[in-house]
């Protein structure tokens, strides 16, 4: 039988949820929504624009009428609900009509704070909050030329940049010293003063208003001082406060917001409550992501899965005000135990203030360049210690060589055809249309819908810029707590720790001591989960050719055209005539349109058919050779120059070093791919210091640095340390593997890895303690011992074949 479910407000909380609850259970319920508002559901955020004539209401409207019909929900606008009949499970409204339910959700968002001063009532004073207020505010425009807007917080500064747009002279009141002092710090609050007055606005601060002026109508106000200032339009921007009136008034338990468990439950088991109007664990929110959180949560909760909990979130602020970019995060006053590091360029209309606490980056705030913010925030959230990173740190993540986050904080005054994402062609105008369209809000909604940033990532900076000035206030770059995939709530270490911990061996287990979200999984976590396995029970799990990407599943890279290339590996780049000769056969045998060398020194053979693979590899393995890996989340090549042996400048003998690490590490399987060099002196012929691990020959030794990268998103390597001979050059390479295997997250290459964690950690078990690294270089082998098998020999020898006999063409 259908339950009946009752949503009290039309925001976007409460609709949030409902999206989420017909993703889980569309059939569960008949949904009966109340809204206070004669319109559907709509962005409040972009009121702003609206008001400023950006934008218009339909631009912000996110699900229209058609929407609740489509999905069978009956839609009660412009009808406030005055009572909850808990004991009779009904809702009154205050135009006598009633609704029963068998679950209810309070989404009734927060009210507006109008001070307590005489003339507060007259007409010409209005608050900033929803439609209706925006339509006043337009309306008092048309007829009168100055506003006073009390407050310089959010939305009084969106308010008075909205009126000095539509041409009124603003001036705003506010009682603190300087402007948005729950996200800005004096230094920036001024800079911020300073930017809107140069657009016209004035300023009255720090100032306290006494009383509203007027008769039957505002006409000023008046200040603490005595002072007078004309106006026909006041705006109250004061703050708000959870709606909880109605909770109240039904005995449901409310403190500064209605109570809330970890599964969005109020205090009555059949009442949940979502969005500004809850508090949880002590704590309120206004921001959209922490609201879409608890929306998720809470339809979890209504279909019944019981497998979610909001367990509250650590929230970043990125905002745009009157077009300027803001970010503030964390503690960025400070306290005795901490540090500041400044950059304050006043002419250049940048500040930044890191707040640095035992290495570790406590709070941050930014003001005019805010495209490092996220990445601060990541920082910040993951108690990264910074010390490898101070002298750059405030010069932002593109001075680490993020080649992808230069320019991006000019990305709203870019051409609409500008490429964005270069891995996904993704421009500018195709994600603004996916926010406006979609009603987006956050990174992983615009990943999820366009692409952008969910291959490299070195655009991210890029699409939060895109999406600080396309939906404004209040959306979160980064959620609390990122789950695997939309099948789990669990993040990667979460699951890792639990395959670990309760010794799960096979991705049935795995799902269901986790109580996956789907039965058979996505194409994200099965092949995270294949690898997580692999790496931890590398003797006992059996290898899930189904969970693997296309290409890892056929052991060659497929073209475009649909044919293959292979790539034998050549071991250190050094081959012979005979291997040569071998190759040569192999492609004119089969016919191989193109033969050429890669850039890691080796020999790829282009265009072969499908059909021929394992014959192809059999010939191959029949001369020595086995898979170069170059498919593969694995360990590839290993690129050396001739060193000491031939080379004049060369110190050390690079090649045989670099051969003996390719056979130390071929075969591993690694969270992403990974490429190795060994240069024979520091003018570094190998390109090593690109490399994910890149050794350079010096006089008296050994430099290892890692973390390298030189694809899309080009970054220098870290150094990691000096040793004296090759056999501490193996050991020190197989422990920062077997680290990297045994922590990164699956396709998180070393470069993210080690600026996710920081470089200390791994050098203080890599380096400093000889006991841990001796035994990560242990279960790094002992992988190996089961790892280092050629998968083309065994594919070869086979007896079924039948992957790879084409499919017969059915006639007619």
């Amino acid at each position: 039988m259908t339950e009946r479910l009752v949503l009290v407000g039309n925001g976007m909380a409460g609709v949030r949820t409902l999206e989420e609850l017909l993703k889980l259970a569309p059939e569960k319920y008949a949904v009966t929504v109340f809204g206070d508002e004669p319109y559907a559901n709509y962005n409040r955020i972009l009121l702003s624009p609206v008001l400023a004539g950006d934008k218009t209401i339909d631009e912000i409207c996110l699900n229209g009428r058609d929407w609740y019909e489509n999905n069978g929900i009956e839609l009660r606008t412009g009808t406030a609900v005055a009572e909850i009949d808990r004991g009779g499970r009904r809702i009154i409204a205050a135009d006598g009509t009633t609704a029963d339910y068998d679950r209810l959700i309070l989404a009734t968002g927060s009210r507006p704070v109008r001070l307590p001063i005489p003339g507060a009532d007259l007409p010409g004073v209005v608050t900033f909050r929803d439609i209706a207020d925006v339509e006043a505010m337009t309306e008092a425009s048309a007829k009168h030329d100055r506003a006073v807007v009390i407050g310089g917080g959010l939305l009084g500064l969106e308010a008075a940049h909205g009126l000095r747009e539509r041409g009124m002279e603003v001036t705003v009141v506010h009682i603190a010293d300087h402007l948005m002092e729950r996200q800005l710090d004096a230094p920036a609050g001024r800079m911020l003063q300073q930017s809107m007055a140069e657009r016209g606005i004035r300023f009255e601060l720090p100032a306290t208003t006494e009383a509203i002026l007027g008769e039957e109508a505002a006409t000023g106000i008046r200040l603490n001082d005595g002072r007078e200032l004309d106006a026909g339009l006041v705006v109250m921007a004061a703050g708000i406060r959870p709606n909880t009136g109605l909770a109240e008034s039904s005995g449901i338990y409310c403190e500064r917001g209605i109570l809330v468990g970890d599964t969005m439950q109020t205090f009555d088991p059949r009442i949940w409550a979502v969005g500004e109007c809850v508090q949880h664990r002590g704590a309120t929110y206004g921001l959209v992501a922490p609201l879409f959180d608890q929306a998720k949560v809470a339809a979890n909760h209504l279909a019944e899965a019981g497998t979610a909990r909001y367990e509250g979130s650590v929230t970043s602020t990125k905002l745009k005000v009157s077009g300027i970019d803001l970010f503030s995060a964390g503690d960025f006053h400070g306290g005795a135990d901490s540090e500041a590091m400044v950059l304050a360029d006043a002419a250049g209309g940048v500040y930044k203030k890191l707040v640095i606490e035992e290495n570790r980056i406590a709070g941050a705030v930014l003001f005019g360049d805010t495209i490092d913010g996220s990445w601060y925030f990541q920082l910040m959230r993951d108690g990264t210690d910074i010390s490898e990173l101070r002298d750059q740190l405030l010069f932002g993540q593109a001075h680490l060589g993020d080649a992808g986050h230069g320019e991006g904080n000019r990305v709203a005054a870019m051409a609409d055809d500008v490429e964005i994402c270069g891995c996904n062609g993704v421009s500018k105008a195709d994600i603004v249309q996916a926010i406006g369209d979609k009603g987006l809000f956050t990174l992983e909604d615009v990943r999820a819908h366009t692409k952008a940033s969910s291959s490299c990532g070195s655009c991210t900076g890029l699409v939060e810029s895109l999406l600080a000035s396309t939906v404004g206030e209040g959306y979160e770059t980064t959620p609390a707590k990122k789950a695997l995939c939309g099948c789990t709530e669990y993040s990667h270490d979460e699951v890792r720790a639990a395959i670990r911990d309760h010794a799960l061996k096979s991705i049935p287990e795995v799902m269901h001591f986790l109580e996956w979200g789907s039965e058979d999984g996505c194409n994200k976590c099965r092949p995270a989960l294949n690898y997580y396995l692999l790496c931890a029970w590398p003797g006992e799990y059996a290898d899930d050719p189904a969970s693997r990407f296309v290409n890892e599943r056929a052991h060659a890279n497929i073209q475009k055209d649909g044919t293959y290339s292979v790539v034998p590996r050549i071991w250190g780049g050094v081959t012979s005539p005979a291997q040569l000769r071998a190759i040569a056969e192999v492609a004119e045998k089969y016919e191989v349109p193109t033969v050429k060398f890669t850039g890691g020194q080796r020999v790829d053979l282009l265009g072969v058919a499908k059909e021929n693979l394992p014959q192809v590899w059999a010939d191959l393995a029949a001369h020595g050779f086995v898979s170069g890996h170059a498919y593969g989340k694995a360990v590839r090549t290993v690129k050396t120059c001739v060193g000491q042996e031939w080379c004049r400048f060369g110190v050390q003998d690079s090649t045989s070093l670099g051969i003996e690490l390719e056979h130390m590490a071929w075969g591993a399987w690694t969270p992403h791919k990974v490429k190795l060099a060994v240069s024979g002196c520091p003018r570094n012929c190998a390109e090593s210091t690109v490399k994910d691990v890149g050794v350079v020959a010096v006089e008296s030794g050994w430099e290892i640095h890692v973390a390298g990268n030189g694809g899309t998103k080009v970054r220098a390597c870290d150094f990691l340390t000096r040793v004296d001979t090759a056999d501490q050059v193996k050991e020190h390479t197989a422990a920062f593997l077997q680290l990297y295997r045994e922590q990164a997250h699956y396709l998180e290459r070393t470069a993210h890895w080690v600026e996710r964690v920081g470089l200390a950690p791994i050098r203080e078990r890599v380096v400093d303690d000889g006991d841990a690294r001796a035994a990560l270089a242990e279960r790094f082998w002992y992988a190996q011992s089961f790892a280092q098998v050629d998968p083309w020999r065994q594919h070869a020898e086979s007896a079924d074949q039948r992957p790879y006999i084409p499919l017969k063409e059915v006639a007619g």
